[in-house]
């Protein structure tokens, strides 16, 4: 029985012998942290070169679109090459256009009133099978016949209104445009006429700020770009939005509180959302509201134009 005890003894005293051989022998090895290369930074962001701006005025444009050159004259005195024409001419300003971009390539800007609004389309549209894009199109008060915005317009602005008999054309997009696109329809505005609604010089103002700003814009993601369209109410100051967004609601927020921290009319919100002014929102679901190319100015506003003479047309 003793000898057994001894044998017990001897027997873990060399198990316990070889454990600590093996530990030493097999020391514990350290976790190596593997380094992740770093994501280059993206190339910085170029200015564009100076925009292109092309303007037309409507039928007898010399007398009825003078608001044309007038904003042209605003335009070149900022420093930009805006010239106006006829929309007569339509098409050989447009192969104009598109052989000055594969010449230099910059910023294309169309501005048409009335005739001149279809003319810019039609220019848009001559581009587009060109391949060569179009950075921003306004109307104002474009014909009935004008056509849709074509795929390679960035940036679209429609001023109308829809119960004129020389203008009113409510311009649409075509099925899967992804720019940014905004229409505002003044027909509940009694001082606004076909004659005089491209003369406003706050409009000139907001145009001026939005070509200004345009090489300097990095490119956007329009995926997320949501199309406005406004029905204006009557002697409202306005602003040029350039699109939609989409805004997630958070707790305790209101329709006034999102219109007051994003500095937007209510009436924006309601028409936008279909929803009325004092709507209870959900923690969760998206308002959308209009942006700005660039933050606005805290005074931003489009001044009512000049009366119209007698009667609108």
């Amino acid at each position: 029985m003793a000898d057994s005890r001894r044998l017990v003894a001897l027997a873990a005293v060399v198990l316990l012998a070889l454990s600590g051989g093996m530990a030493a022998a097999s020391p514990a090895k350290s976790k190596t942290a593997v380094a992740v290369p770093a994501a280059p930074p993206p190339p910085p962001f170029e200015p564009l070169p100076p925009p292109k701006i092309y303007l037309f005025r409507g039928a007898m444009g010399p007398i009825f679109s003078t608001g044309m050159d007038r904003l042209s004259e605003k335009l070149t005195q900022a420093g930009f090459s805006a010239d106006v024409y006829e929309f007569t001419l339509c098409r050989l300003i447009g192969n104009r256009v598109v052989a000055g971009y594969k010449e230099k390539a910059a910023p294309i800007v169309l501005i048409g009133h009335s005739m001149g609004g279809l003319c810019s389309i039609v220019i848009s549209e001559m581009a587009a099978k060109e391949n060569i894009p179009i950075s921003l199109v306004i109307a104002i008060d474009p014909a009935h016949a004008t056509g849709d915005v074509p795929l390679n317009v960035e940036r679209f602005i429609n001023i109308f209104l829809s119960d004129s008999v020389l203008g009113g054309g409510d311009v649409v997009a075509v099925p899967g445009f992804r720019g940014h696109y905004a229409s505002y329809d003044l027909k509940e505005n009694a001082r606004v006429s076909h004659i005089n609604i491209e003369k406003s010089d706050d409009i000139h103002r907001q145009i001026v700020e939005m070509v200004t700003q345009l090489p300097r814009i990095p490119p956007q993601t329009q995926a997320d770009a949501v199309p406005l369209r406004y029905l204006v109410p009557a002697d409202t100051l306005v602003e040029l939005w350039d699109s939609g967004v989409r805004v997630p609601v958070r707790r305790g927020d209101t329709m006034e509180s999102i219109a007051a921290a994003n500095r937007v009319p209510l009436w924006t919100l309601a028409q936008s959302n279909s929803l009325p002014e004092n709507a209870q929102l959900t923690p969760g679901q998206t308002i959308i509201v209009p942006r700005h190319l660039t933050p606005p100015e805290p005074a931003a506003a489009m001044a009512v134009p000049p009366p119209a003479p007698a009667g609108r047309r």
